[in-house]
């Protein structure tokens, strides 16, 4: 989607960001909560796919089971651009002001190669990077349910104890909880399981 000072790509890309997240929610939500009821505390360690083939893969057909993982494929693939979409304009917005000039498809696409490429190197390089996944989740997740509500008592500066002052510190305050208690048991699982450090050894 070409982005100019003019008709920034930023509008219509959240128009779309919004409808794919919600999608989404509407995709893997029913999948957790069913999973959960079904398995409980039995489900393995590589999600639902995994429990699928260790507790069903007797009764289940192999087309079956392999048209569900190539949903996943295909869920992976196109998450993986949604996901991406704020990096990818901050590379063409970078690269329109720094030229004055739209992206053309090549650069965008040379973008997303280029973010493509340092994501697998980084997969492959780091494969212990899922151990830390809670720790880092836990660390990163203000920026998603904190932040934007401290920087909007900042920026619109609520007159004190109205109602949405109270109803952004209270959902600050979750939002710094949630974080605490998810780096929290990201460390107790890493003590808890141990992680090996292994470069450029995938399991």
């Amino acid at each position: 989607m070409p982005s100019t000072f003019k008709h920034p790509a930023h509008v219509p890309m959240w128009r779309g960001a919004k409808a794919a997240y919600l999608l989404i929610a509407m995709c893997i939500f029913p999948v957790a909560i069913g999973g959960y009821w079904a398995y409980g505390n039995m489900m393995p360690a590589g999600g639902i796919l995994t429990a699928l083939y260790i507790f069903h893969g007797h009764d289940i057909s192999r087309g079956l089971l392999a048209a569900t993982f190539l949903l996943v494929v295909f869920n992976c693939l196109s998450s993986f651009q949604i996901y991406s979409m704020p990096v990818f304009d901050s590379f063409e917005a970078f690269y329109t002001g720094r030229t004055n000039r739209p992206c053309s498809v090549w650069v965008r696409s040379g973008f997303r190669i280029f973010y493509g490429f340092i994501s697998l190197f980084i997969g492959i390089a780091l494969p212990f990077l899922s151990s830390l996944a809670g720790l880092l989740g836990g660390l990163t997740l203000p920026v998603t349910f904190a932040y934007p509500c401290f920087m909007w008592i900042c920026i619109k500066k609520p007159e004190r104890f109205s109602y949405s002052w109270y109803v952004n510190w209270g959902l600050a305050l979750l939002g710094t909880a949630f974080s605490l208690a998810s780096s929290v048991g990201g460390v107790w699982s890493i003590i808890n399981t141990g992680m090996k450090l292994k470069f450029f050894k995938p399991n």
